[in-house]
Protein backbone atom coordinates (compact mmCIF):
# COMPACT_ATOMS: atom_id res chain seq x y z
CA UNK A 1 0.00 0.00 0.00
CA UNK A 2 1.30 3.18 -1.09
CA UNK A 3 2.28 5.87 1.84
CA UNK A 4 -0.61 9.03 1.94
CA UNK A 5 0.79 12.23 0.75
CA UNK A 6 2.23 14.33 3.98
CA UNK A 7 0.30 17.57 4.15
CA UNK A 8 1.09 19.92 6.53
CA UNK A 9 -1.85 21.91 8.02
CA UNK A 10 -0.52 25.32 9.21
CA UNK A 11 -3.69 26.88 9.68
CA UNK A 12 -3.52 28.44 13.18
CA UNK A 13 -6.47 26.81 15.88
CA UNK A 14 -8.38 29.72 15.72
CA UNK A 15 -8.67 30.03 12.06
CA UNK A 16 -9.10 26.27 11.80
CA UNK A 17 -12.50 26.35 13.89
CA UNK A 18 -14.13 28.83 11.14
CA UNK A 19 -12.85 26.76 7.95
CA UNK A 20 -13.09 23.63 8.95
CA UNK A 21 -15.76 21.21 10.02
CA UNK A 22 -15.47 18.03 11.39
CA UNK A 23 -16.09 16.14 7.97
CA UNK A 24 -13.66 17.85 6.48
CA UNK A 25 -11.24 17.20 9.43
CA UNK A 26 -11.54 13.59 8.79
CA UNK A 27 -10.86 13.41 5.01
CA UNK A 28 -7.80 15.58 5.47
CA UNK A 29 -6.75 12.78 8.13
CA UNK A 30 -8.02 10.07 6.16
CA UNK A 31 -6.56 10.97 2.81
CA UNK A 32 -3.20 12.14 3.82
CA UNK A 33 -0.40 11.84 6.27
CA UNK A 34 -2.04 15.02 7.86
CA UNK A 35 0.30 17.66 10.62
CA UNK A 36 -1.54 19.69 12.51
CA UNK A 37 0.16 22.61 14.44
CA UNK A 38 0.06 22.28 18.71
CA UNK A 39 0.71 26.13 19.57
CA UNK A 40 -3.14 27.80 20.37
CA UNK A 41 -2.30 30.83 18.93
CA UNK A 42 0.38 31.96 15.86
CA UNK A 43 2.04 29.14 14.47
CA UNK A 44 6.12 30.43 15.12
CA UNK A 45 9.32 30.25 12.95
CA UNK A 46 9.69 26.54 14.43
CA UNK A 47 6.50 25.22 14.30
CA UNK A 48 6.19 26.23 10.57
CA UNK A 49 9.45 24.47 9.82
CA UNK A 50 8.48 21.32 12.19
CA UNK A 51 5.37 21.25 10.07
CA UNK A 52 6.95 21.66 6.77
CA UNK A 53 9.86 19.79 6.74
CA UNK A 54 9.73 16.51 4.28
CA UNK A 55 6.20 17.62 4.19
CA UNK A 56 4.47 17.00 0.09
CA UNK A 57 2.11 19.75 0.40
CA UNK A 58 0.10 22.05 2.60
CA UNK A 59 -3.15 23.77 3.52
CA UNK A 60 -2.62 27.56 4.40
CA UNK A 61 -5.10 30.11 5.64
CA UNK A 62 -5.93 33.99 7.66
CA UNK A 63 -2.90 34.05 10.17
CA UNK A 64 -0.76 31.52 8.31
CA UNK A 65 3.13 31.97 7.92
CA UNK A 66 4.49 32.90 4.52
CA UNK A 67 5.88 30.48 2.40
CA UNK A 68 9.53 32.69 2.41
CA UNK A 69 12.77 31.90 1.17
CA UNK A 70 14.00 31.12 4.18
CA UNK A 71 11.29 28.52 4.70
CA UNK A 72 10.95 26.75 1.43
CA UNK A 73 15.01 26.28 1.54
CA UNK A 74 13.90 23.94 4.30
CA UNK A 75 11.29 22.15 2.80
CA UNK A 76 12.68 21.17 -0.55
CA UNK A 77 9.35 18.52 -0.87
CA UNK A 78 6.67 20.65 -1.19
CA UNK A 79 4.76 20.93 -4.45
CA UNK A 80 1.02 22.53 -3.73
CA UNK A 81 -0.10 25.12 -1.27
CA UNK A 82 -3.89 25.08 -1.03
CA UNK A 83 -5.42 28.31 0.61
CA UNK A 84 -8.15 28.13 2.37
CA UNK A 85 -9.12 31.53 1.93
CA UNK A 86 -9.26 34.64 -0.37
CA UNK A 87 -5.70 36.39 -2.03
CA UNK A 88 -2.47 34.35 -1.60
CA UNK A 89 -0.20 37.17 -2.07
CA UNK A 90 0.62 37.88 1.89
CA UNK A 91 1.81 34.29 1.93
CA UNK A 92 3.56 33.53 -1.30
CA UNK A 93 7.07 34.31 -2.21
CA UNK A 94 8.81 35.12 -5.33
CA UNK A 95 11.09 31.59 -4.31
CA UNK A 96 8.00 29.67 -4.23
CA UNK A 97 7.15 30.55 -7.79
CA UNK A 98 10.53 29.93 -8.73
CA UNK A 99 10.27 26.48 -7.10
CA UNK A 100 7.27 25.38 -9.58
CA UNK A 101 5.27 24.87 -6.55
CA UNK A 102 1.58 25.07 -7.34
CA UNK A 103 -0.89 27.07 -5.50
CA UNK A 104 -4.91 27.16 -5.64
CA UNK A 105 -7.33 29.53 -3.32
CA UNK A 106 -10.82 29.20 -2.34
CA UNK A 107 -11.20 33.28 -3.46
CA UNK A 108 -14.24 31.34 -6.19
CA UNK A 109 -16.24 30.04 -2.78
CA UNK A 110 -15.79 33.50 -1.17
CA UNK A 111 -17.24 35.35 -4.20
CA UNK A 112 -20.28 33.31 -4.10
CA UNK A 113 -21.42 34.41 -0.43
CA UNK A 114 -20.32 38.14 -1.77
CA UNK A 115 -21.96 38.09 -4.88
CA UNK A 116 -25.12 36.76 -2.77
CA UNK A 117 -25.01 40.15 -0.44
CA UNK A 118 -24.36 42.36 -3.64
CA UNK A 119 -27.68 41.34 -4.92
CA UNK A 120 -29.69 41.99 -1.33
CA UNK A 121 -28.58 45.07 -1.61
CA UNK A 122 -29.61 46.07 -5.18
CA UNK A 123 -33.43 44.91 -3.93
CA UNK A 124 -33.57 46.72 -0.96
CA UNK A 125 -31.66 49.78 -2.32
CA UNK A 126 -34.12 49.42 -5.63
CA UNK A 127 -37.16 49.21 -2.93
CA UNK A 128 -35.41 52.23 -0.90
CA UNK A 129 -35.43 50.47 2.36
CA UNK A 130 -33.08 51.86 4.12
CA UNK A 131 -34.61 55.36 4.06
CA UNK A 132 -38.17 54.63 4.00
CA UNK A 133 -38.16 52.25 7.13
CA UNK A 134 -36.97 54.58 9.58
CA UNK A 135 -40.08 57.15 8.66
CA UNK A 136 -42.13 54.22 8.63
CA UNK A 137 -40.99 53.44 12.29
CA UNK A 138 -41.02 56.88 13.79
CA UNK A 139 -45.15 56.52 12.31
CA UNK A 140 -45.46 57.96 8.63
CA UNK A 141 -46.75 55.73 6.17
CA UNK A 142 -48.10 57.06 3.10
CA UNK A 143 -47.30 60.47 4.67
CA UNK A 144 -42.91 59.64 4.07
CA UNK A 145 -41.19 62.12 2.29
CA UNK A 146 -38.15 60.14 0.86
CA UNK A 147 -35.59 61.67 -1.30
CA UNK A 148 -35.23 58.56 -4.16
CA UNK A 149 -38.69 56.91 -5.04
CA UNK A 150 -39.07 52.81 -4.00
CA UNK A 151 -38.72 51.50 -7.47
CA UNK A 152 -37.70 47.95 -8.72
CA UNK A 153 -34.83 46.06 -9.54
CA UNK A 154 -36.77 44.57 -12.88
CA UNK A 155 -36.01 46.02 -15.89
CA UNK A 156 -33.07 48.86 -14.18
CA UNK A 157 -29.54 48.79 -15.58
CA UNK A 158 -27.20 47.29 -13.61
CA UNK A 159 -23.40 48.42 -14.13
CA UNK A 160 -20.79 45.78 -12.92
CA UNK A 161 -17.25 46.83 -12.32
CA UNK A 162 -14.50 44.02 -13.02
CA UNK A 163 -15.48 40.70 -14.40
CA UNK A 164 -13.85 39.38 -11.22
CA UNK A 165 -14.99 36.08 -9.74
CA UNK A 166 -17.10 37.85 -7.70
CA UNK A 167 -18.42 39.93 -10.78
CA UNK A 168 -19.48 37.02 -12.24
CA UNK A 169 -21.40 35.57 -10.07
CA UNK A 170 -23.49 38.51 -9.96
CA UNK A 171 -23.96 38.59 -13.52
CA UNK A 172 -24.52 35.25 -13.38
CA UNK A 173 -27.12 35.60 -10.52
CA UNK A 174 -28.76 38.95 -12.10
CA UNK A 175 -29.60 36.53 -15.36
CA UNK A 176 -33.56 35.52 -13.76
CA UNK A 177 -34.23 39.52 -12.49
CA UNK A 178 -35.00 40.54 -15.79
CA UNK A 179 -32.43 43.25 -16.04
CA UNK A 180 -30.05 44.92 -18.22
CA UNK A 181 -26.39 44.39 -17.03
CA UNK A 182 -23.48 46.65 -18.62
CA UNK A 183 -19.58 45.53 -17.95
CA UNK A 184 -16.64 47.58 -17.60
CA UNK A 185 -13.26 45.34 -17.77
CA UNK A 186 -10.39 46.30 -19.42
CA UNK A 187 -9.34 42.54 -19.78
CA UNK A 188 -12.86 41.33 -21.07
CA UNK A 189 -13.76 41.35 -24.91
CA UNK A 190 -17.33 42.75 -25.62
CA UNK A 191 -17.72 39.14 -27.34
CA UNK A 192 -16.88 37.69 -23.69
CA UNK A 193 -19.47 40.23 -21.91
CA UNK A 194 -21.79 39.17 -24.11
CA UNK A 195 -21.13 35.26 -22.59
CA UNK A 196 -21.84 36.85 -18.80
CA UNK A 197 -25.53 38.07 -20.51
CA UNK A 198 -23.66 41.75 -20.47
CA UNK A 199 -22.67 44.86 -22.68
CA UNK A 200 -19.44 46.53 -22.19
CA UNK A 201 -18.85 49.67 -21.69
CA UNK A 202 -16.42 52.11 -21.01
CA UNK A 203 -16.39 53.10 -17.44
CA UNK A 204 -17.78 56.46 -17.72
CA UNK A 205 -20.35 54.95 -20.00
CA UNK A 206 -21.12 52.51 -17.11
CA UNK A 207 -21.55 55.32 -14.01
CA UNK A 208 -24.20 57.52 -16.55
CA UNK A 209 -26.40 55.03 -17.49
CA UNK A 210 -26.64 52.44 -14.61
CA UNK A 211 -29.74 52.58 -12.10
CA UNK A 212 -27.06 49.90 -9.89
CA UNK A 213 -23.67 50.18 -9.90
CA UNK A 214 -21.64 47.56 -8.08
CA UNK A 215 -17.74 47.61 -7.41
CA UNK A 216 -15.88 43.98 -7.90
CA UNK A 217 -12.37 45.76 -8.80
CA UNK A 218 -9.17 44.62 -7.06
CA UNK A 219 -7.14 47.04 -5.19
CA UNK A 220 -4.48 48.13 -7.42
CA UNK A 221 -2.59 51.54 -8.27
CA UNK A 222 -4.52 51.59 -11.21
CA UNK A 223 -8.19 51.39 -9.49
CA UNK A 224 -7.02 53.94 -7.09
CA UNK A 225 -10.33 56.03 -6.99
CA UNK A 226 -11.83 54.93 -9.81
CA UNK A 227 -15.12 55.84 -8.21
CA UNK A 228 -14.19 59.44 -8.40
CA UNK A 229 -16.31 63.15 -8.15
CA UNK A 230 -16.91 63.34 -11.47
CA UNK A 231 -18.29 60.13 -12.36
CA UNK A 232 -20.27 59.82 -9.13
CA UNK A 233 -21.66 63.24 -10.25
CA UNK A 234 -22.48 61.80 -13.53
CA UNK A 235 -25.19 58.83 -11.81
CA UNK A 236 -28.68 59.08 -12.36
CA UNK A 237 -30.72 60.66 -9.49
CA UNK A 238 -32.00 57.89 -7.69
CA UNK A 239 -29.32 55.50 -8.62
CA UNK A 240 -28.06 52.97 -5.97
CA UNK A 241 -23.62 52.54 -5.89
CA UNK A 242 -22.70 49.42 -3.95
CA UNK A 243 -18.82 48.64 -3.06
CA UNK A 244 -17.96 45.05 -1.47
CA UNK A 245 -14.62 45.51 -2.96
CA UNK A 246 -11.67 47.67 -1.81
CA UNK A 247 -12.27 50.60 0.11
CA UNK A 248 -9.48 51.98 -1.71
CA UNK A 249 -11.55 52.39 -5.21
CA UNK A 250 -13.34 54.67 -4.00
CA UNK A 251 -12.77 58.38 -3.19
CA UNK A 252 -14.36 58.81 0.28
CA UNK A 253 -13.91 62.32 0.02
CA UNK A 254 -16.06 63.31 -2.82
CA UNK A 255 -18.38 60.60 -2.17
CA UNK A 256 -19.54 62.40 0.79
CA UNK A 257 -19.94 65.41 -1.02
CA UNK A 258 -21.89 63.52 -3.59
CA UNK A 259 -24.33 61.60 -0.94
CA UNK A 260 -25.16 64.92 1.03
CA UNK A 261 -26.65 65.85 -2.20
CA UNK A 262 -29.57 63.09 -1.28
CA UNK A 263 -29.52 62.16 -4.88
CA UNK A 264 -27.91 58.81 -4.49
CA UNK A 265 -27.63 55.99 -1.90
CA UNK A 266 -24.79 54.42 -1.33
CA UNK A 267 -23.62 50.67 0.40
CA UNK A 268 -20.65 50.51 1.48
CA UNK A 269 -19.18 47.09 3.17
CA UNK A 270 -15.54 48.07 2.78
CA UNK A 271 -13.85 51.77 3.58
CA UNK A 272 -10.28 52.76 3.40
CA UNK A 273 -8.28 52.73 5.89
CA UNK A 274 -10.67 49.76 7.54
CA UNK A 275 -12.31 50.25 9.97
CA UNK A 276 -12.99 54.65 9.38
CA UNK A 277 -10.90 56.56 11.80
CA UNK A 278 -12.59 57.88 14.66
CA UNK A 279 -14.52 61.30 13.51
CA UNK A 280 -14.74 60.04 10.00
CA UNK A 281 -17.02 61.47 8.05
CA UNK A 282 -18.73 58.08 6.91
CA UNK A 283 -20.05 57.98 10.07
CA UNK A 284 -23.71 59.61 10.13
CA UNK A 285 -23.62 60.85 6.58
CA UNK A 286 -27.04 60.92 5.08
CA UNK A 287 -27.78 58.18 1.99
CA UNK A 288 -25.08 56.16 3.39
CA UNK A 289 -25.17 52.19 4.98
CA UNK A 290 -21.91 51.33 6.33
CA UNK A 291 -21.45 47.13 6.95
CA UNK A 292 -18.45 46.00 8.29
CA UNK A 293 -16.62 43.83 5.87
CA UNK A 294 -19.22 41.08 6.24
CA UNK A 295 -20.13 40.24 2.57
CA UNK A 296 -17.23 37.72 2.20
CA UNK A 297 -17.90 34.08 3.89
CA UNK A 298 -18.29 34.94 7.53
CA UNK A 299 -20.38 32.27 8.69
CA UNK A 300 -21.08 28.84 7.36
CA UNK A 301 -19.94 29.85 3.82
CA UNK A 302 -16.30 29.74 5.85
CA UNK A 303 -16.49 25.86 6.37
CA UNK A 304 -17.27 25.64 2.83
CA UNK A 305 -13.31 27.21 1.98
CA UNK A 306 -11.69 24.58 4.13
CA UNK A 307 -13.41 21.81 2.16
CA UNK A 308 -12.19 23.41 -1.20
CA UNK A 309 -8.38 23.24 -0.16
CA UNK A 310 -8.85 19.93 1.14
CA UNK A 311 -10.17 18.98 -2.29
CA UNK A 312 -7.31 21.08 -4.58
CA UNK A 313 -5.21 19.09 -2.57
CA UNK A 314 -7.03 15.47 -3.13
CA UNK A 315 -7.15 16.28 -6.72
CA UNK A 316 -3.35 17.28 -7.08
CA UNK A 317 -2.10 14.58 -5.18
CA UNK A 318 -4.93 11.82 -7.22
CA UNK A 319 -3.06 13.15 -10.38
CA UNK A 320 -5.82 15.38 -11.86
CA UNK A 321 -5.81 19.43 -12.47
CA UNK A 322 -7.06 21.15 -9.37
CA UNK A 323 -9.89 23.81 -10.24
CA UNK A 324 -8.99 26.80 -8.61
CA UNK A 325 -4.83 27.39 -9.39
CA UNK A 326 -3.39 30.56 -8.96
CA UNK A 327 -0.16 31.94 -11.02
CA UNK A 328 2.22 34.25 -10.29
CA UNK A 329 1.18 36.40 -13.50
CA UNK A 330 -2.49 36.39 -11.76
CA UNK A 331 -0.99 38.48 -8.93
CA UNK A 332 -1.27 41.41 -11.18
CA UNK A 333 -4.86 40.95 -10.76
CA UNK A 334 -5.43 39.98 -7.24
CA UNK A 335 -6.17 42.81 -4.73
Amino acid sequence: MAAKPVVAIIVPKGTQKDVLNAETVARINERFDARWPKAEGKIDAAETLALLKDADGCMTGWGSPCLSNEVLAQCPKIKIMAHSAGSVKPFVSDDLWKRGILVTSAAAGIAVDVAHYAIGLMVIGRKNVMEVAPQVTAGQWRERKAHRASDDLRDCTVGIVAASHVGRNVMRLLQPFEVKILLTDPFVSAEKAKEYGAEKVDVDELFQRSDIVSVHAPSLPETLHLVNAARLASMKDGATLINTSRGSLIDETALVAELHKKRIWAFLDVTDPEPPVAGSPLYGCPNLTLTPHIAGSVGRGRKRLGAMAAEELERFFAGEKPRYIVTQEMLKFIG
